[in-house]
This record gives C-alpha cells, structure tokens and sequence, in this order.
C-alpha cells in the first residue's frame, strides 16, 4: 500500500488568475503551496489558443492597465501591451459618432461639441460624474449608495436618448447584460478604472496575463491535468484516485465547478457571452477602435489585428463580434448581416474561423453588490474568483489576495 504523502500546507484548485494571485502571495509568506489545474494550462478563461496562424482568446477580453492588483502583480513591459483608442465608435442610424475622452484625444470634439452625440446638459452630467470618479478616493466609491447603473444614471443628469444611444450599448459589452441593472457601485468603479488606465490587449494575447502570473512562481508548484474528484477530510482527492492531504483548501474555480466541490456554496447567477471570429482579406476598420451599435444586434465588434498586428497572419484581418447568450443555429448569419452594416463592407468572403462560447463570462453583479466577499467557508475550506468579489480581472486578483491573507491568518493560530 503506497505511503501517504506529508501534508502540503495549501492546495490552490484552479490555475485562473485568482488561484495564480492566491498561490503567489501564499508561497511569498513562507508556506509549501501547489496549484492542481484540470486543463493543459493556465488561466481558466483567460487563455488564447493559435488556431490557423490567429491569436483567439477565449472570448474577446480587454486588459485594463489601471487595475492595482495588475500594477502589483505583473511588470506591464513585459507584456508588450498595444492599446485601443480610448473610447468606442457609435454606429447610429445616421452613421459613425465617435466617443473618445477629450483630454486625450481631440478627434471627438466635432461630434461633442455639435450635439450630435450628447446635449449640453449630458456634456455637462458627464464631466461631472467623470471627474468625481476619477479624483474620488475608491474607497468612497465602494461605499456609496448602490442602485443598478440605469437609476444612477438617471440621477446623474443624463437624458433617456444619451443613455439609450452611449451607455447602454457600451455598457452591455462591459457587464454582459442590456438592462443596465448592474451594481452603480461597480460602474463607478469601473468607469474610473477606464478613465486611469489604458484599455490594451498584450502582444500574445489574453493568456500572457496568467502564463506571466504562473512564471513569477515555483517550476513545480502548478501541476496541469490534474482535476480533483473531490474534497475529503484531510484534502483532495483527484479524478485519478490520488488522496493529497492539506492544511488548506482552496477553491479557485469557475463557479460552476466550485458548487460542485462544495454543494450548498452561494454563487450568483452567470452571464453567458459568445464570440465570433472571422477573417477578412482587409481591415474593414483601420484603427483599433471598438464599434458599438446604436441598435444593439451586437455586443461590440473589434478589428483585432488592428490592435496587434501579431492576432492574424499577414495579408488578413482578425474580427471579433460578441452577442449576449449562447450560439445558435442561423445566428452567425444575422451577426454577419449587422457587421456588413456596422463596417460599411462586404462580408460576404469572411470566413468564419471559429466561435467562443463563454457560460460563465461574468457573474451577475445587481445591487446591493459586496465587492468582496469573504474566502472561508468551513474550516480549512476557502473559495475565490471573480464570482467572490466582481467580474473583473481585479476582482479575480483581489479575491485571490483575500483568500491568502485568511488562509495565513487562520494557519497561524
């Protein structure tokens, strides 16, 4: 009978990025951590595969430079981060309205200034909203009224139509619904989060966040393939009948998978995403500019190669278009229908090069939101990711950071 193996002090389950901050902050306190990941590789649903010579994330994804567990954790340099023009492009009935923030751009002032895009009072409503977020403690961000977005809105001065033609349809690519029923609190935040920081994507995709996370880290403290059957008394037990005995469990998961391992555990609603990628022989949009649409048929679209060139082999263009739900049948045909519309192209000689599917996207974040939630759930028993705190790579991060600090506090009594 095989020797059962000395108690590692913590078993992070799950190589995503909250896991990845969790374990690294615990190894940086001394403690004998490893990282059991089910699939070939790191970050959860931040990865991107090469398919055909593209870079495809797994769902179309943004790197925001702003976020402080980022600018704690990872040495942006490295990452080669190419970023987007700051603000989005509007297709309306009428065409093209740019929405930039002024103070880096002045390419948005002919629709700004016209009224075009917003009327006095929402210039108005939103400068002073901007600069109160951006100055603002987040602290006192975090702890101010909580209502869903569309009623902050409301009260902040903005008209139906500024909200209906701007916010809502940028806002629904960002939170994953079209109600504007998310938290105000977290729209703050992330509205903030914007303002501070550069949107960008790195040079080899989503996934060098967490490959770049796990190479901060031991060699052998991640193992890969590795999925766990279940929880026991004294540890884990994987999908191969090895028991690992620990101090500490953590459940780092999707929250799917982390209800599996600890039934009964509270876990809000999912919103479910999917993207399109297809392949144009030109650019149908040569700037790296995200277009949102007025009427809402999609999400959002981006010309990726744009934005870094590396995302499609030379001589093509990389799009990728996102829409609310799951794929359906004749559904690429309707988004294809809006994008010939939203470029101004022929999208008859795209090819489709591949679809993303993303059940657990986002959590659901209505009011009243707690933007951190504790990490125990039982005694030697924690849970993190972004479904324990916001649907953001922060938030993942920071409930990653929790999770360690209540495991050491717990470890040490």
């Amino acid at each position: 009978m095989p020797a059962t193996p000395s108690p590692t002090d913590v078993l992070v389950i799950g190589a995503g990025v909250a896991g990845l901050a969790c374990a690294r902050d615990l190894l940086g306190a001394g403690l004998d951590v490893r990282v059991l990941e089910a699939s070939d590789g790191v970050g959860g649903r931040m990865r991107s595969d090469r398919v055909d010579g593209f870079v495809v994330d797994r769902g179309f994804q943004v790197f925001n430079t702003s976020y402080p567990q980022v600018r704690r954790r990872l040495a942006l340099r490295d990452l080669r981060l190419r970023p987007f023009t700051p603000g989005a492009l509007i297709h309306t009935g009428r065409g093209w309205l740019l929405f930039t923030d002024p103070t880096r751009s002045a390419r948005t002032l002919p629709d700004l200034l016209s009224g075009r895009l917003a009327g006095p009072g929402d210039l108005a409503a939103l400068a002073l909203m901007s600069g109160r977020d951006v100055l603002a403690p987040a602290a006192w961000v975090k702890r101010s009224e909580d209502r869903t977005t569309r009623t902050a809105l409301a009260a902040a001065g903005f008209s139906d139509a500024f909200v209906e033609r701007f916010f809502r349809p940028f806002l629904s690519g960002i939170f994953l619904e079209d109600r504007l029923e998310t938290s105000s609190r977290f729209f703050h935040l992330v509205w903030r989060s914007m303002l501070r920081g550069t949107l960008c994507l790195p040079a080899d995709g989503m996934g060098a966040v967490p490959r770049a996370l796990a190479a901060a880290l031991p060699a052998d403290a991640v193992r890969l393939e590795t999925p766990v059957e279940r929880l026991t008394d004294d540890g884990v037990e994987t999908a191969a009948g090895d028991a690992l005995p620990a101090r500490a469990v953590v459940v780092a998961t999707g929250s799917g998978a982390a209800t599996a391992l600890l039934p009964g555990l509270d876990v809000p609603p999912s919103r479910v995403v999917t993207t399109y990628y297809h392949v144009a022989p030109r650019s149908p949009l040569p700037e790296p500019t995200l277009l949102i649409d007025e009427r809402r048929r999609v999400l959002n679209t981006c010309v990726l190669s744009e934005v870094v060139p590396g995302y499609a082999p030379a001589g093509s263009a990389l799009v990728a278009t996102s829409v609310l739900g799951a794929d359906a049948g004749g559904r690429e045909d309707a988004v294809r229908r809006a994008l010939s519309e939203l470029y101004g192209a022929d999208t008859g000689d795209w090819d489709l090069l591949t679809v993303r599917t993303i059940t657990e996207a986002l959590p659901a974040m209505p009011p009243p939101q707690s933007l951190l939630r504790t990490s125990r759930v039982a005694p030697g028993r924690y849970v993190c990711g972004d479904h324990r705190a916001t649907g953001s790579v922060q938030g993942a991060m920071a409930s990653g950071a929790r999770a360690a600090r209540e495991v050491l506090r717990d470890l040490a009594r």
